[in-house]
């Protein structure tokens, strides 16, 4: 299923100074869409895409004659999940709703992106208004298997070649996960650090922007770009200690995650790198109910109006959530948002006296399910998510099933800068 890698880096490069000709690339992406889309459905259907994607190509070659001038986006094409709203696409969110709910002015990330010279390539496939409620989506490196969720198409479709680049949110888990089952990087930055506006929100304290590509210096450029007062001069120390989370949130892994972890761990550490562990989460029973809470009462804000006029189109497992979200008292809403704020000193209170530089841990519960019916559990992302903090996918070994597993590597709030220098180092001893 896989092609050559679409690095992200290199294409924007050779489009930048000419050495791919967009044109040419655009009809190399839409024969790669031809060829695997309709075996893994990543992407919301288009009549006449390719006719689009050659007209707005043309439009930006008269915009930007001159090669030095070209914007570091110029010509790629981006996979945009369907809770973005997106001049000239309508927004479903994988629902039934009608789609003229969801109007308003574009994105900000996307318009961002735009303008540093991104083609729509078109919209990817989400779950039910980024919940549990899969769509059609297939994992291109095994199509028996889920891609995860809720940024299932997003993450499919840089999986399968079709695009370097596409946009996902995560609320839990629905950026770092869906990169694990798939094989590629997923990055999350820190809470806030790329503007929500313009995106359906699912709960808006808990709501963070992130995004897919297949290679690092790709994301680092991407980071650069969309990340709010991003320090793309920042040095960061080459000698640092990984902390190692230890007790009842580690333990929630299945045990074949827990042996390929360890794996991964002994080959680091044998290639030098400096690893502690540490106990941590071991109220994660707790963790994990104050995230439910505020998401679900969130959720429930969200859709009060929508829900009490469309009910019978919302599908189970988004008609529960928002049915337990109007049960939530606003002073245990207060106190879940409060909790975001309390765990993220923790962590970082604790990662500070430990001398702890950044997390590292399983990206996943387990390998990705079979079949569709369920995207898989978010609970490996859910405290880092609710602490607001950047987090990471790097793409691990393959299993016997072509399944990938994936390491979630965390940093520090506002430090996106730092945690993507020490994900570049890590490639770096991987490949020693």
């Amino acid at each position: 299923m896989f092609a050559s890698p679409l690095s992200l880096y290199e294409t924007a490069s050779k489009l930048r100074n000419g050495d791919i000709e967009l044109t040419s690339l655009i009809n190399s992406v839409c024969d790669r869409i031809d060829k695997v889309e309709p075996a893994i459905l990543s992407l919301i259907p288009e009549v006449n895409r390719r006719n689009r994607l050659l007209k707005d190509a043309e439009i930006l070659i008269a915009k930007y004659p001159v090669k030095r001038n070209r914007p570091p986006f110029f010509g790629i094409p981006i996979g945009v999940k369907d809770i973005f709203r997106t001049d000239g696409f309508e927004t479903h969110c994988g629902s039934n709703l009608p789609a003229k709910l969801f109007e308003g002015v574009e994105a900000a990330c996307v318009t961002k992106l735009k303008e540093q010279g991104a083609l729509i390539l078109g919209k990817t496939v989400t779950t039910e208004f980024a919940y549990f409620e899969p769509g059609p989506t297939k994992n291109p490196c095994n199509t028996a298997h889920t891609p995860g969720g809720s940024s299932s198409g997003s993450a499919a479709a840089v999986a399968a070649c079709i695009t370097p680049f596409a946009f996902g949110t995560q609320t839990i888990g629905s950026v770092l996960r869906p990169a694990a089952y798939c094989g590629v990087i997923g990055f999350k930055p820190s809470f806030g650090r790329i503007s929500t506006d313009g995106v359906i929100p699912f709960s808006q304290s808990a709501d963070h922007i992130g995004f897919f590509t297949q290679d690092i210096d790709g994301c680092i450029l991407a980071s650069s770009v969309l990340c709010s007062n991003w320090k793309s001069s920042a040095i960061d120390k080459t000698s640092f200690i990984i902390g190692i989370p230890e007790g009842k949130y580690f333990e929630q892994a299945s045990g074949d995650i827990i042996a390929e972890y360890h794996k991964q761990l002994k080959m680091l550490e044998n290639k030098g790198l400096n690893i502690k562990r540490i106990k941590l989460f071991d109220d994660i029973e707790e963790i994990n109910r104050l995230h439910r809470l505020m998401v679900a009462g969130e959720m429930a804000e969200v859709h009060k109006v929508w829900y009490a006029n469309y009910e019978p189109l919302y599908r189970p497992h988004t008609k529960q959530i928002i049915e337990e979200g109007k049960k939530v008292h606003p002073e245990e809403l207060a106190k879940a948002r409060d909790g975001r704020f309390l765990l993220r000193n923790k962590i970082e209170a604790l990662a500070k006296d430990a001398g702890i530089d950044c997390w590292l841990s399983p990206s996943t519960l387990t390998f990705p399910p079979k079949g569709l019916e369920s995207t898989g559990s978010p609970l490996m992302n859910l405290p880092w998510t609710y602490a607001g903090l950047p987090t990471i996918n790097l793409p691990c070994e393959k299993n016997k099933d072509n399944l990938p597993f994936g390491l979630q590597l965390t940093g520090f709030y506002n430090q996106d800068e730092s945690l993507l220098s020490k994900v570049k180092s890590i490639y770096k001893i991987k490949e020693k």
